[in-house]
């Protein structure tokens, strides 16, 4: 019952932000909506693209032998999605 009426709690104040003209979210406060760490925002690491060198930051612990990508560069190494219908 507690996790209920935290999430309540979250969801409203979310709410309340972007009735008053903050119109966009932080990159953490999505995780909210999806049930991680109950609202808790997540440990982001700084690295570098390996594609264009710009410094950014990924919620995850990188493996120095696999590459990381920006949110600009990951889409061109992602395959393309079948169409699901």
């Amino acid at each position: 019952m507690f996790l209920i009426k935290e999430s309540i709690q979250s969801y409203f104040q979310t709410n309340k932000k972007l009735k008053q003209g903050e119109t966009k979210m932080a990159f953490n406060d999505r995780n909210m909506f999806r049930g991680n760490n109950f609202g808790a925002p997540r440990e982001m690491h700084k690295v570098v693209c390996s594609d264009c060198g710009v410094e950014t930051e990924v919620p995850f612990k990188p493996d120095p032998e696999r590459p990381v990508y920006c949110r600009e560069c990951l889409p061109n190494h992602r395959k393309p999605r079948e169409n699901r219908y």
